[in-house]
């Protein structure tokens, strides 16, 4: 029994175990005082108040002991638990630092929930957090990164380093209680080996919370159909928008310029998709009448989508069931 009362001990963190003597020292001494001066310290209370003053060496001198039995104690709880306090003291300063070298370098275990969880750092995912950020709507954010030496934004994410392939990786970010992680490609690695890596990550993160929805960014045309296959809920195939992009300078650099002025108005606009059977009286609304409804309430209305298939501008005719879901921009 006494050997396990011990283990027992000996597994609670140090700093409560430094607690824990140093306060068995201050009421044990208390406790002392109180027998050996009982007109100085009528009760135990005054005796653990000398106690702790003491140990603490403040010495407020409204309780001291005149007998030389009571000055020895006092010497002795001066050795002893002065020196448990200021451990202990010293103990939680250093367990403090500890915490926050661990949280800056990535090692910290993120405890939230509902967080959305980045893979990768590069100036995609950093324009990405830019962005959650001035959206204001204060979301948990949790950056995965291999190559990243410490956190590069402490005051707006948690940082978790090490390879996201590896389920202990992953469950320190707790990405059973995420609510969407986004993969963004590793552009140390060439086009097909990072395409290849973004769904290993892909196929680690389903295999520990298959219900968590995931954007994934494919570089390459072969590897799409893989990423459907892993459970990717979304892909962004990065190579063909930009490939559409040169494309269409070279045929009309001023249709072009133009469409790229207006992606960059999009900072106070949104994209959204939004299910139209939250909406109340839309029901056999053709795509016309609809979008009329909808610049009353200063959004535009792109198109629809209609189970894996969408339509850009179907029609005006074009009739909106209940179960499809709006295309459209909406005002800052």
């Amino acid at each position: 029994m006494p050997n396990t009362v011990l283990t027992a001990f000996l597994r609670l963190p140090i700093s409560v175990r430094i607690l824990s003597i140093a306060a068995s020292i201050i009421l044990f001494f208390g406790l002392i005082i109180t027998i050996v001066e009982p007109k100085t310290f009528p009760t135990f209370f005054e005796g653990v108040w000398w106690a702790i003053i003491t140990a603490s060496t403040v010495g407020y001198g409204d309780y001291a002991p005149s007998t030389i039995v009571g000055r020895i104690a006092g010497m002795l709880l001066i050795l002893t638990g002065a020196g448990f306090l200021s451990t202990y003291l010293v103990t939680l300063a250093t367990a403090a630092v500890a915490r926050q070298n661990a949280f800056i370098e990535g090692k910290s275990t993120f405890r939230g929930q509902s967080h959305i969880v980045i893979i990768g750092w590069n100036e995609r995912s950093k324009a990405l957090i830019n962005t959650i950020i001035k959206d204001g709507k204060r979301s948990l954010l949790t950056l995965i990164d291999e190559s990243l030496p410490k956190n590069p934004l402490p005051e707006s994410l948690h940082f978790i380093q090490g390879n996201p392939n590896i389920d202990e990786t992953l469950l320190r970010a707790n990405i059973s209680q995420a609510n969407k992680v986004i993969i963004t490609s590793d552009q140390s690695k060439d086009e097909m080996n990072a395409d290849m890596n973004s769904i290993l990550t892909l196929l680690a993160i389903k295999g520990l919370n298959p219900e968590v929805p995931c954007i994934i960014e494919i570089l390459t045309a072969e590897q799409v159909t893989n990423a459907h296959r892993a459970g990717a809920d979304e892909i962004i195939q990065t190579n063909r928008l930009s490939s559409f992009v040169m494309h269409s300078s070279l045929n009309s650099q001023e249709t072009m310029i133009a469409f790229l002025d207006l992606l960059g108005n999009f900072k106070d606009k949104r994209l959204q998709i939004v299910s139209l059977g939250e909406r109340k009286n839309d029901e056999q609304l053709n795509f016309a009448a609809l979008s009329s409804y909808l610049l009353l309430e200063d959004k535009l209305l792109l198109g629809v989508k209609r189970g894996s298939q969408s339509y850009i501008k179907p029609g005006a005719s074009f009739i909106v069931e209940e179960k499809d879901e709006l295309i459209l921009i909406a005002g800052s």
